[in-house]
């Protein structure tokens, strides 16, 4: 399959994946116009597209440009924004050019007038049906005058024309993580955004587009997704007219990037996806080239671990840590996992961050007892850290006070006591590199829970002239730090944490093995929250943990298995205090995690069907279902859960009770779950019989 096509003669480029085509083209007056993103095209078939989209306007600037600037009639949001030293916003792209080369397509443009010139970069993989897009701007002039960047979009995204359209995407806050919203999308520009220099908890950077009428497993789907780390803006447009179109920036409004002769600057990568059956079409593709095409170790069985957060708090000792550690191994957890309060003057919130020394009053010895214990008990030893933050009562803040985002003379805001560090600024990257290798290298440490706990606030570096950079330097500078300790620690898995799911993007996905969802870990409000996260996340990079009941954030109650049940539909960890867990538990807590490692190849690697109530995983041959009854009202009809994507003529056999089930009775009658209380759940495990 030719994954990128040119047409010299309708000066048309398309790009083609599993199930979609993607097909521009140059108008007659030199602008790239978008024709089509959608079901698969053949060469001949995109050469007959319209020469424009077929919209009913009298403003030729609201049709569908790829990547619009300012000028002209133009008046929708902008892609690019750029003022030039003459003051001037307007830009007039010229072609100059294209390349491809193994699935990537270049096109190059000019500005008529300025010293700039503009690459729109599309890449496809044969096996995945996204197309990464990403953008590079470049001053070309030598005569020292700079250019302003208000805005560098990675991609601007459009839809086909629909009669109707509605808007997915998430929404929450801390501990509500990834609640989904589907919606009518008005005519009108729809903003997401996130100002906090971090991902968000209150929304996530991509959008789901509709007409209106797709559902679970049927319907067509436009989804976006932007990798970045820290600030984002997705304006989601829809004209009078009918035209709709995403388009994806890192950073939000306000800062300017000063761009000099000489230099570039390149957007991250935003992400489309096309899927014609359904959202539950368009999450499998999404999980399929998240594991391909993002993740570092895709074929890697993320472990059963235990962290000791909610059994210790800041409250954390040597002995402690050892009773916890062996009590987790008799569980079967893999991976045991010391959180905060383990260095500095680390009592409480209020000190000792940016001091990354093993406490002295605590852990006398290092850490070498510990992560010796540990290892000796079979399991793999990790550390919570948080690089990116300091407390102003800390040795670090007293020596460098300059280190951290500040503005002259104003008020440096502290959130939980503590204050961001310029990682923008290269001795303090160099600072925190030099501590975290060595604490990798000096204990062998397996695994880094790497959170950030606080925003942005006062994002200044007095005496810079160019200090807007660091919204972005930021975050590069993270991703750097992470991609090095990575490379020469190949065997370290980082798991992305900021207060919760705070900082979940494909970006840091790239870089990291697992997200720490939400700190929230009610099973009941997890539902939800797991939800939303796997609409484009795949689901072995979830974590979710089973806690204490009563819940020591919402004080709910819930039965074990249902917690365990809940938390084994991603990677599954476990955060409770086992010094007060009953021996009845602790008994079916080992069984709980044996059967999850049985059923954890087809959870993490496997296809997601989302069923009423319930979730199905399908690898090859196996089949999980995990199924739960929440609150319903007495008398409720008991209707049969049919299950999804089974050979009909197959038989499959339960692997704990050896009863064999029919493909076709599954799925066309359903399965009668029994579960009769609220809060009842069930896991099932089939194999599918010869």
């Amino acid at each position: 399959m030719t994954v990128v096509h040119h047409d010299p003669a309708a000066r048309l480029w398309m790009l083609t994946t599993a199930h979609s085509s993607y097909v521009v083209r140059l108008d007659d007056r030199d602008r790239l116009r978008h024709l089509h993103w959608g079901a698969r095209l053949t060469p001949e078939q995109a050469a007959a597209l319209p020469y424009v989209l077929d919209v009913a306007t009298n403003f030729d600037g609201e049709l569908a440009e790829e990547y619009p600037g300012e000028g002209g009639a133009r008046f929708g949001a902008p892609a690019l924004r750029v003022v030039h030293p003459d003051g001037s916003r307007s830009t007039e792209w010229q072609p100059d050019g294209h390349r491809v080369e193994d699935g990537l397509l270049v096109l190059s443009f000019r500005e008529r007038l300025g010293p700039l010139e503009l690459d729109l970069f599309y890449r496809v993989h044969p096996d995945s049906d996204a197309v990464d897009r990403w953008t590079e701007l470049r001053h070309t002039g030598a005569d020292g005058q700079p250019v302003r960047i208000g805005q560098l979009s990675a991609a601007r995204w459009t839809v086909p024309l629909r009669a109707d359209y509605r808007l997915g995407h998430v929404t929450g806050g801390w501990s509500a993580e990834n609640q989904l919203v589907r919606e009518p999308l008005a005519r009108a520009e729809t903003v997401l955004t996130s100002r906090r220099g971090i991902t968000g908890h209150q929304a996530n950077p991509w959008v789901a587009i509709d007409a209106g009428d797709t559902g679970e497993e049927y319907g067509e789907v436009w989804t976006s997704a932007l990798a970045w780390s820290g600030s984002w803006r997705i304006t989601v447009e829809r004209t009078v007219h009918g035209l709709v179109a995403a388009t994806h920036a890192a950073g939000h409004e306000g800062p300017e990037v000063v761009l000099r002769p000489g230099e570039s600057w390149r957007t991250p990568v935003s992400t489309g996806l096309y899927a014609a059956d359904g959202f539950g079409g368009a999450s499998r593709a999404w999980h399929a080239h998240v594991r391909a095409h993002v993740l570092s170790r895709p074929d890697e069985l993320r472990p059963v671990l235990y962290n000791s957060w909610e059994a210790t708090g800041f409250d954390v000792g040597l002995a402690g840590q050892l009773d916890l550690a062996r009590r987790a191994a008799a569980l079967g957890v893999e991976l045991f996992v010391m959180d905060d309060g383990w260095f500095g003057a680390r009592k409480d919130d209020t000190a000792g961050l940016g001091d990354w020394t093993p406490a002295p009053d605590r852990f006398p010895d290092g850490l070498t007892p510990l992560a010796a214990e540990v290892r000796r008990l079979g399991m793999r030893f990790g550390l919570w850290v948080e690089p990116e933050m300091v407390n102003p009562d800390s040795d670090l803040y007293r020596a460098h006070p300059d280190w951290v985002l500040h503005e002259r003379g104003r008020p440096r805001t502290e959130l939980r006591n503590q204050l961001v560090l310029d990682f923008g600024r290269p001795e303090v990257a160099a600072w925190a590199h030099a501590w975290l290798d060595g604490l990798v290298r000096e204990h062998g440490v397996d695994h880094l829970k790497w959170d950030m706990n606080r925003v942005l606030t006062e994002a200044g570096r007095p005496g810079d002239p160019d200090a807007d950079r660091l919204w972005h330097g930021h975050v590069h500078a993270v991703h750097a730090l992470m991609d090095r300790l990575r490379a020469d620690h190949p065997d370290l898995r980082i798991e992305a944490c900021s207060g919760g799911g705070g900082r979940t993007d494909l970006a840091m996905l790239a870089r990291t093995d697992q997200v720490w969802t939400s700190d929230n870990t009610d099973a009941l409000d997890r539902i939800a929250i797991q939800h939303g996260y796997g609409q484009i996340y795949p689901p072995g990079t979830m974590g979710a943990w089973v806690t204490d009941s009563p819940n020591p954030l919402t004080g709910r109650r819930l039965p074990l298995e249902f917690r365990f049940h809940v938390a084994m539909t991603g990677a599954l960890g476990i955060g409770g205090d086992l010094t007060h867990w009953r021996g009845d538990e602790l008994a079916a807590a080992a069984e709980l995690v044996a059967r999850y490692k049985r059923i954890r190849p087809t959870v993490q690697h496997g296809r997601l069907y989302r069923l009423r109530n319930a979730v199905q995983y399908v690898h090859g041959d196996e089949v999980v279902l995990v199924a739960w009854q929440l609150a319903e009202p007495h008398g409720a009809p008991v209707v049969p859960l049919r299950m999804a994507a089974l050979d009909p003529d197959a038989r499959y056999v339960d692997q704990d009770t050896g009863e064999v089930h029919h493909g076709a009775v599954l799925t066309a009658r359903g399965l009668t779950t029994g579960l009769t209380r609220d809060h009842s759940s069930r896991l099932l495990h089939l194999r599918r019989q010869d």
